[in-house]
């Protein structure tokens, strides 16, 4: 995805050779034209795979996938990172560990929103480690609902995460795949 991988360059940051900051358009502040394109292209690789949810970690992951979720015309749902006095009875929970923040949250998603038989599009603003993709694929496991794949904004593909999840025969998809961030630049497998 051309516009992305611009995006990227012009204005993501390299903080090291893992982290990349794009908070000035995916992260913290959001460019919405950018999430509505990136809403349709995950819509176009899943179209055909009888969606009926869409399944992300908040917070990053809302706006795409929000955007896709309108597109394929289904609901998406947040796991939430933190049990709030509205969100406490039948949970499906998980935890996570945030490279980025080093530190292991707890997610959950309420057990009256995702049922044993959705057929569930797992979105997220980065694949590095697949951490994060772990801990949702394991709250849809606990649902029994199945999973068509996974949309992935921005992968690091010079990390674990890919291998780790095509190993367990899940489909993903990434929109932009970061080869390297060595000398604070950015380079793209394709």
């Amino acid at each position: 995805m051309d516009i992305l991988k611009d995006k990227i360059r012009t204005e993501g940051v390299v903080l090291s050779d893992q982290v990349l900051k794009v908070d000035a358009f995916l992260n913290h502040q959001i460019d919405p034209v950018l999430m509505q394109q990136i809403g349709h292209a995950f819509a176009e690789r899943f179209r055909d795979q009888g969606i009926t949810k869409i399944v992300t970690v908040e917070a990053s992951g809302i706006a795409p996938a929000v955007m896709a979720g309108l597109e394929l015309g289904v609901s998406v749902i947040f796991a939430r990172k933190y049990q709030s006095l509205t969100l406490r009875d039948n949970l499906y929970t998980s935890t996570v560990f945030s490279f980025t923040k080093q530190s292991e949250s707890t997610i959950a998603i309420s057990a009256k929103h995702l049922m044993a038989d959705d057929h569930v599009l797992v979105i997220d603003d980065f694949l590095a480690n697949g951490h994060a993709a772990k801990a949702l694929i394991d709250l849809i496991g606990q649902a029994g609902a199945s999973i068509a794949g996974l949309g992935i904004v921005i992968e690091k593909s010079f990390q674990e995460g890919r291998a780790l999840l095509e190993g367990e025969g899940y489909r993903v998809e990434s929109l932009a795949r970061v080869k390297s961030l060595a000398d604070g630049k950015v380079t793209f497998l394709d």
